[in-house]
């Protein structure tokens, strides 16, 4: 199930740009402390850094992924996730648009 709104979020709203503008993302705290994003990723394909543990959560559009030390690229698309390590990094690969909700921890 794909998650469709977060309650009790408070939402940054300067954007978060990287990559020239092909990813944006606004960070979001839950009335609990955690901490989430939620963004979109435009056509490209883009290697991310982790600091903390990351869950990506697909919401709309499709997207490949590969993460750190492997060779085999991985379909991601609505409703499905994935997990990236602490101190770790993923590449991206998006056709059409990517829409996310990154969960850390």
């Amino acid at each position: 199930m794909t998650t469709e709104t977060l309650v009790g979020a408070r939402v940054a709203t300067q954007a978060n740009v990287y990559f020239d503008g092909k990813c944006v993302s606004h960070s979001l705290t839950l009335d609990d402390g955690t901490k989430k994003s939620v963004g979109v990723v435009l056509p490209s394909e883009l290697t991310f850094k982790t600091g903390a543990a990351e869950t990506m959560e697909c919401v709309a559009g499709s997207c490949e992924y590969r993460l750190a030390g492997s060779d085999r690229w991985q379909a991601s698309g609505p409703g499905h996730k994935f997990s990236v390590p602490a101190n770790s990094s993923f590449d991206i690969r998006v056709a059409q648009a990517y829409h996310y909700i990154c969960h850390f921890g």
